[in-house]
């Protein structure tokens, strides 16, 4: 749904300054899905508050162009560590890439995902094992790498979920399920870890402007118009507001678009 507002809307961006606490000077964040959209805008969002960077994505060229771009603006440092969540094995370099260039683990920003297909009698096997694989195998292969730093960072993980995974959707109901998947684990995960000063945070967009929806065909920052949906800077403003947290969790931060429960219900 878009509306006859072609207008950029005007986005808040952090300079780390404002709230008490709210700085990642000397921290260190772990960021997926960081190669465009809400992990690219993220990688901004927290590299403005200080946090040095790991950017995990399969397009190295890319991240390595996002890793000078923060490094300059901002003057952290920042690294590549591309691979595919879908293999374990990824999700273990990765963390330990990070901790032995960057010292440790302080957030963790578990943003990767990806839709393909729509209707549960026409998905094929690949299109099933792909939103399975990376939506929440990738999911659980990182948290479970990055909670012992987490633990001793007394850190951050922060999970972004979507409207699908709040909400009963007729479309794409395997898409949907893998989000109220994604919730339901990061709920049960801040329970088991709170006793240990691990903040675990989840951030709820609808439809965010980005390369989403690429592998269908109409890529969501094509679909809809500047300021009809969500941008992924309001979304990065979300992770980063949940990073920085001093002694408390964002639980669960929803950024729907105005009219999204007129079309909805």
């Amino acid at each position: 749904m878009t509306t006859d507002d072609t207008s950029t809307p005007d986005v808040t961006t952090f300079d780390g300054t404002g709230l008490e606490g709210t700085t990642l000077d000397d921290a260190t964040a772990l960021i997926t899905g960081a190669s465009s959209g809400i992990g690219e805008a993220t990688a901004h969002a927290l590299a403005a508050r200080g946090a040095d960077l790991a950017l995990l994505a399969r397009r190295r060229e890319r991240l390595e162009a996002i890793a000078e771009t923060v490094e300059r603006e901002y003057g952290v440092e920042a690294i590549a560590v591309d691979g595919d969540l879908r293999e374990p094995g990824t999700s273990t370099a990765a963390v330990e890439t990070t901790v032995d260039r960057l010292g440790g683990i302080d957030v963790v920003v578990a943003n990767a995902g990806l839709a393909r297909g729509s209707d549960v009698e026409t998905m094929t096997d690949e299109e099933y094992f792909a939103m399975q694989e990376t939506n929440v195998d990738g999911t659980f292969f990182l948290t479970r790498e990055a909670l012992p730093h987490l633990r001793e960072a007394a850190g951050t993980l922060v999970v972004v979920g979507s409207f699908a995974g709040k909400f009963p959707r007729p479309f794409n109901p395997v898409y949907a399920a893998s989000k109220w998947w994604v919730r339901g684990f990061a709920h049960s995960v801040a329970a088991q870890v709170g006793d240990d000063d691990v903040a675990v945070s989840v951030i709820n967009p609808s439809e965010v402007r980005t390369e989403f929806g690429s592998e269908e065909g109409e890529p969501f920052e094509e679909r809809f118009e500047p300021g009809s949906v969500t941008e992924p800077e309001e979304v990065a403003e979300a992770v980063a507001f949940a990073a920085t947290r001093p002694g408390s969790t964002a639980q669960e931060v929803d950024l729907f678009r105005r009219d999204k429960f007129a079309d909805t219900f």
